[in-house]
């Protein structure tokens, strides 16, 4: 699963979070092209485009240059075949212009990749299920594989560095591009080429695509010895996404909490991508004080500011909580943990997160392409910029080794919840 690391917001502008604008550029290239092709079909060597005046602004755009080369490809360009297709050469105009914004989280979708995109974000979807990214380094990474599918069960791992998918190199690759390559037919093979903390070489991992179905929620209650007891006085709850499904089943688990011995909560956002902004708003409700902030979505335009507050009912914020996170959590993940550390003193365990603080608007056009574009950046209740910085946590936990995975892979996932548990038995007491 590849989720694009963005926050999806259910509005009227369909906005993308956790993943995920440019209309009037849009419409300029495309009266421009018009008239550019009725001009060249008259006269082929000679282009006669003086400019195309964004009406927003009122400034000029010389598209001189862009119609030359136009002109230039279609009467040079070594293989003829390719140059016939003018909507072809349009969108890869387009993506390019998208491509030199140097953001990884912005993209086109011509209408082929735009129906698998929206197949993605429906929740269940063909591929090796992991999310997948950019860090600061621009190298291509696995910020998370998801709980039971290919990726996972493969040994795909966290912050895994992708260098080669199917033998050819990711330099330069923007996650959309590493996903149309990895996606593929149910049930046919795709190998990735990783670097991983730990290992001296590069190491292939071949998975079998599959059907992915996203899990969500994972509740237990522990007792003071961190093993799981039925009337125990910790709850756990390990979230593994924000999608549709996740705040109705927090909420089924926060009415148990509350009928429970339940005196502190083990909130585990590990590999966590994210997913919809008002999920994230809903449950951090639960923590925070109503009418508090949550988070504060920052424009270019800073009149348009949005500031998302708690709606309550805040049940739990008078208990203590620790938060696990690590470079797999990450966009609403990171807005959860931010509000319940700056809101709630609530402890973040673990490693620093992954840093996805920008939000995206999904654009629809009139040809079933898409533009996804980056329009502002999420703040945590302080003003902190979330995006490149991630969340910090107070105690710092030491992931497991490579060795510890491959000896137990369970036992190396409990280490920092029996930490946690500590750190809690003393709140308690």
């Amino acid at each position: 699963m590849f989720n694009l690391k963005y926050i999806y917001k259910k509005n009227k502008r369909n906005l993308l979070l956790g993943l995920i604008g440019c209309v009037l550029i849009f419409v300029s290239i495309s009266g421009a092209y018009y008239a550019g092709h009725i001009q060249g079909a008259k006269d082929p060597q000679v282009i006669k485009v003086e400019g195309v005046i964004d009406p927003k602004k009122g400034e000029m755009v010389d598209f001189n240059k862009f119609w030359n080369v136009w002109q230039i490809v279609k009467d040079k360009y070594v293989s003829e075949d390719k140059t016939k297709d003018n909507q072809k050469l349009l969108y890869g105009a387009i993506s390019g212009m998208i491509g030199a914004l140097d953001d990884p989280n912005s993209n086109f979708f011509p209408p082929k990749e735009a129906s698998d995109f929206n197949r993605e974000i429906s929740g269940e979807f063909g591929g090796i299920g992991a999310e997948i990214g950019i860090n600061k380094d621009k190298q291509l990474v696995v910020i998370s594989p998801l709980k039971d599918t290919p990726a996972e069960k493969a040994g795909l791992m966290s912050q895994d560095k992708i260098i080669k998918i199917d033998g050819e190199s990711t330099f330069g690759f923007s996650t959309d591009q590493a996903v149309k390559k990895i996606r593929g037919e149910k049930g046919t093979m795709v190998k990735l080429t990783i670097l991983r903390d730990g290992l001296d070489k590069e190491k292939d991992i071949e998975i079998k695509r599959g059907t992915i179905v996203v899990p969500t929620l994972d509740f237990k209650q522990l007792g003071l010895d961190g093993k799981e007891k039925n009337d125990g006085e910790i709850a756990y709850i390990r979230l593994y996404n924000f999608y549709e499904k996740s705040y109705s089943l927090f909420y089924q688990t926060a009415i148990k909490i509350a009928l429970s011995n339940s005196k502190a909560i083990i909130f585990d956002l590990r590999g966590n991508p994210g997913g919809y902004l008002d999920s994230a708003v809903q449950i951090s409700g639960w923590f925070v004080d109503k009418g508090k902030t949550i988070v504060t979505e920052e424009f270019r335009d800073k009149k348009e500011n949005q500031v998302y507050k708690s709606r309550g009912p805040s049940l739990f914020k008078d208990i203590p909580v620790v938060v696990l996170v690590d470079g797999g959590s990450a966009s609403a993940s990171e807005i959860l943990s931010g509000a319940l550390k700056e809101n709630n003193d609530a402890i973040i365990a673990g490693q620093k997160s992954f840093g996805k603080g920008t939000v995206q608007e999904v654009i629809p056009m009139n040809d079933q392409s898409i533009l996804k574009l980056t329009i502002a950046h999420w703040l945590t209740p302080k003003g902190n910029l979330i995006d490149k910085n991630g969340i910090m946590p107070d105690v710092i936990f030491e992931e497991p080794t490579v060795q510890d995975y491959e000896k137990d892979k369970v036992e190396a996932e409990n280490q920092w919840i029996k930490k946690a548990v500590d750190i809690l038995r003393e709140k308690i007491k």
